[in-house]
């Protein structure tokens, strides 16, 4: 277990911060998918702890979201809150469920589910789930200007079911990996249940702070949480996250969902050739 934390291990940790929080902004990953094969495969801390500093990075990640101009019109506080139910249900069984598996068996479950996500996001890259300005979004659904083809988007959300059963899934994943949870909501979000990939990524964010807080506290509680490399993990998020906003608005969703797929495949690639 790593116990001394290195000046330079903390500007790593910063360094691997800027880069996640790029990520989660523009994808509503949270970051964590990146962070925690860095932490692990390249600086050498045992998975519980970078799980650990990770999900303090998403609570982080998600507050610049959720507070910037850029990322609240984007938000489905609707939607959000709903599924928010379910993924915290899955965050307290994953919580438990993460100091009973061996590093092994995690690491590996990571990958799977990041390169799952991968080859469906890349798949499903030019499905648009735009509707006609007059139609009605409506329950669960919403509208939004997008700066980037400058018109008004309308949508629906469909197969709720579906969205509740992702949404638990990826909260267990989140508390015992480490990723926040939006590296599985947003494509399937995306891809099958109507939401434009803008709202998405805005919305995964927005509930990944919810999630990752309980988590936070539980690893906290144990002693895995290490102060000395959060900090400098959270500042680097802090600033990443804004570059990645004004990416995301700028992007096209299907380079969006190029860019998600490619740093996918990348990190389960990572995974499995460092695998012990």
């Amino acid at each position: 277990m790593l116990t001394e934390v290195t000046a330079v291990l903390a500007l790593a940790a910063a360094a691997a911060g800027v880069v996640a929080g790029t990520l989660g902004g523009m994808l509503g990953l949270g970051g964590g998918v990146f962070l925690v094969p860095v932490l692990v495969q390249l600086l050498g801390v045992p998975v519980p702890q970078a799980v650990a500093v990770s999900l303090v990075t998403v609570i982080a990640t998600s507050n610049a979201v959720s507070g910037s101009s850029a990322g609240r019109p984007l938000i489905n506080l609707r939607l959000g809150f709903l599924l928010e139910l379910a993924t915290a249900a899955g965050g307290l069984l994953g919580t438990y469920v993460a100091v009973l598996v061996a590093p092994r068996v995690l690491m590996i479950l990571f990958s799977v589910v990041v390169l799952l996500m991968s080859a469906v996001t890349f798949l499903r890259r030019d499905h648009r789930n735009n509707l006609p300005e007059t139609a009605e979004p409506g329950l669960w659904g919403g509208r939004f200007f997008d700066e980037q083809s400058r018109q008004t988007v309308v949508y629906q959300v469909e197969r709720m079911p579906l969205a509740l059963g992702t949404s638990f899934a990826a909260g267990t994943l989140s508390t015992m990996l480490g990723i926040g949870g939006g590296v599985v909501k947003v494509p399937v979000l995306n891809a099958w249940c109507g939401v434009p990939m803008r709202v998405a990524s805005a919305t995964s964010a927005f509930m990944i702070g919810v999630t990752a807080t309980s988590g936070a506290l539980v690893y906290f509680g144990r002693g895995l949480l290490l102060p000395g490399l959060a900090v400098p993990a959270v500042l680097g998020v802090r600033i990443g996250s804004q570059f990645g906003l004004r990416l995301g608005r700028q992007w096209a969703p299907r380079r969006l969902k190029i860019a998600l797929a490619v740093v996918l495949l990348i990190v389960a690639v990572l995974m499995v050739s460092r695998l012990p």
